[in-house]
C-alpha cells in the first residue's frame, strides 16, 4: 500500500497537495520540522511552458484495452491537474515530479505538424484513426496560446485522414467549424470525459477543467453541428462518484451523446500516494472506505496494470459497476462501442512543403 507523501498544502485551482520526487532520482529528500525556521511552501505556483523539438509525432501502443494503436499529444504535463490522471508519472522521464510539477512545469512539443506530415508520407504507412489525448488533455489552456491541435487537426482534414479526440475543456469549441468539416468526410469522433455532475467535486478532483455543465454544452453545440459525440465516463471511483453513474448517462445521452464507455480509476506507480493524500486533504471522513472499496477491486493492491483488469477491475463491486453501465446504457439506447464509423479509405499523403507536383 502507498503511503501518503507528508508537507501537504491544497493550493487553490491545482489538484496535487504535495510533491513527491520522482521514482527515477537517486535521492529524496523530506522536510523534518525539527524547530529551525523553513522557508514557507507556496501556495500559489505559476505555470512555465518549456518548449520540446518534436522526434516524432505518434506513440504506438499494442494494449488489447484500447480502441486505438496510435495517439498523439501535444503537450507534456497538463495544467487541468487532474489529481487522478494516470499520466502523471510519465513526467519523472524529464526528471520531474509527477505532482505539482505536472500540472505546472509542462513542455511544449515544437515542429509537431512537421514531423506528423513526415511520418504520414512514409512509403508503407497503413491509415488508421489517430487519438489525440492519449495522455494529456490536447485542449488545455495552453492550447489557446500554441494552437497545435488546431494545427494538427488541419493537416488531417487536408489528407482526409480520422481522428478521435479525448477532453475535458470548452476550448474544443473554438474548433467547431472544422470539427463539423472533418465529421462530413467521417473523419471525426469526439469523447468528452465527464467525472461527476458536482461542481465541489469538480473543483478540487479535476481543478481547472470545464464545468459539468460546460462540458455538456460542449456536447450539445458539437452535435447540433454534426460531429459524433461519445461520453466517458471516467474515472468511476468508488464511494466517491460512483453513485453518479445512471445520473451521468442521463445527462450525456440528453446532451447528444451516442455512445459511452467508462473506467474505472487507477493509481500506477506516484498516483497512489498523490491520490490517498489528496482524499485525506479534501475526503478525510471518506479515505479509508473509498482506498478499502478500490482495492476490493483491485486484488487487495492499489493498482492492477494486466491486460483486461486496469481499466475495469475484478471482484464484486467492479462488476456491479460493470451490470448498472450496462443497463443504464442499454436503456438509454448508448452504445458502448459504438462502431467508430470513421473513413480511412479517402486518405492521401499530405504534400511535404517543396513538392512540385500534387
Amino acid at each position: 500500500m502507498a503511503t501518503p507523501p507528508r508537507n501537504t498544502v491544497v493550493r487553490k485551482g491545482r489538484g496535487a497537495t504535495c510533491d513527491p520526487a520522482n521514482r527515477f532520482s537517486p535521492t529524496h529528500s523530506e522536510a523534518v520540522d525539527d524547530g529551525w525556521w523553513q522557508e514557507a511552501v507556496p501556495e500559489r505556483i505559476a505555470t512555465t511552458v518549456r518548449d520540446e523539438p518534436a522526434k516524432s509525432a505518434l506513440s504506438w501502443n499494442r494494449s488489447p484495452d484500447l480502441p486505438f494503436d496510435r495517439s498523439l499529444n501535444p503537450y507534456r504535463g497538463c495544467e487541468h491537474g487532474c489529481i487522478y490522471c494516470y499520466a502523471r508519472p510519465s513526467h519523472a522521464y524529464w526528471d520531474l515530479s509527477p505532482g505539482i510539477d505536472f500540472e505546472t512545469r509542462l513542455i511544449a512539443r515544437s515542429g509537431l505538424v512537421e514531423r506528423l506530415r513526415d511520418e504520414l508520407c512514409r512509403p508503407g504507412y497503413v491509415c488508421r484513426p489517430i487519438n489525440l489525448s492519449g495522455n494529456t488533455d490536447c485542449y488545455q489552456p495552453l492550447e489557446a496560446q500554441r494552437g497545435t491541435t488546431r494545427d494538427v487537426l488541419e493537416l488531417l482534414l487536408e489528407s482526409r485522414h480520422p481522428v478521435t479526440l479525448v477532453t475535458k475543456s470548452a476550448l474544443i469549441l473554438r474548433d467547431r467549424e472544422l470539427l463539423a468539416a472533418m465529421a462530413e468526410h467521417r473523419l471525426v469522433r469526439v469523447f468528452v470525459s465527464l467525472t461527476s455532475l458536482d461542481d465541489d467535486l469538480k473543483r478540487t478532483l479535476e481543478p481547472r477543467t470545464a464545468s459539468p455543465a460546460a462540458r455538456l454544452r460542449v456536447m450539445r453545440e458539437l452535435s447540433a453541428a454534426g460531429v459524433p459525440i461519445g461520453a466517458l465516463i471516467s474515472p468511476l471511483i468508488p464511494g466517491l462518484n460512483d453513485h453518479e453513474l445512471e445520473r451521468l448517462l442521463e445527462a450525456v445521452a440528453d446532451a447528444g451523446a451516442r455512445s459511452a464507455a467508462w473506467m474505472l480509476l487507477r493509481l500506477p506507480h506516484e498516483v497512489a500516494p498523490l491520490f490517498e493524500d489528496w482524499l485525506a486533504s479534501h475526503y478525510p471522513e471518506r479515505a479509508a472506505r473509498v482506498m478499502s472499496l478500490l482495492r476490493q477491486c483491485r486484488g487487495g493492491a492499489d493498482h492492477d496494470a494486466r491486460f483486461g483488469r486496469r481499466l475495469r477491475g475484478e471482484g464484486v463491486f467492479a462488476d456491479l459497476l460493470a451490470q448498472r453501465f450496462r443497463r443504464a446504457s442499454r436503456r438509454l439506447g448508448l452504445d458502448g462501442h459504438a462502431a467508430m464509423g470513421l473513413d480511412t479509405s479517402a486518405f492521401r499523403p499530405p504534400h511535404r512543403q517543396g513538392d512540385l507536383f500534387g
